[in-house]
């Protein structure tokens, strides 16, 4: 039975046709090795949009040098999956504990960075900020705050190219970040 017809195949050199073969004929655990130097490796983040109830505030925190306030985040520990990262980050930086339940993948759920070769994985949720209490260190967070979606503080570079991708802060207009919905 013919399923349609076979994809046409592409001129390629001897050289290339042979060097797969070899390498399928390496073992698995030699392959796998192999695609791990040869291919770019990548630091994973997580980051929180906490809104109030009814998303017209954003949580910002301002940290270390403080020249610019920024998102709860944080890169991930070995064998930690992003929403837990995540929830971890809220609650070391801000005090807000947060189940891993309160918290939902954003839209887009991660960005890229190419340049700077990281992943930030993006979750959102919500809270009412009377129910909760800011927790700062003042070491690595200085200072944590409410700001209205539309009235945000000055925001760090990072955290203004990332924000842009939700259509939030100062990049929020901008064409490279445009979603279509």
């Amino acid at each position: 039975m013919s399923h349609g017809r076979s994809a046409a195949r592409k001129p390629t050199s001897v050289l290339r046709r042979s060097a797969y073969r070899a390498f399928y004929l390496l073992p698995k655990s030699v392959r796998r090795r192999l695609v791990r130097i040869a291919t770019p490796t990548y630091t994973v983040g997580a980051v929180v949009l906490l809104y109030n109830l009814d998303r017209t505030k954003l949580l910002m925190l301002r940290q270390p040098p403080g020249f610019g306030w920024g998102l709860p985040a944080g890169l991930l520990e070995r064998g930690e999956r992003p929403i837990q990262a995540a929830v971890r980050e809220l609650g070391e930086e801000s005090g807000i504990e947060l189940a891993i339940s309160d918290v939902e993948p954003a839209v887009p759920s991660a960005v890229v960075h190419t340049n700077g070769r990281w992943v930030d994985t993006v979750f959102v949720g919500q809270v009412d900020p009377d129910a909760v209490t800011l927790a700062v260190d003042g070491a690595e967070v200085l200072d944590a705050q409410w700001w209205p979606v539309n009235a945000l503080p000055p925001v760090t570079v990072a955290a203004s190219r990332l924000m842009a991708h939700y259509r939030l802060g100062p990049y929020a207009d901008y064409p490279e970040t445009a979603r279509i919905d």
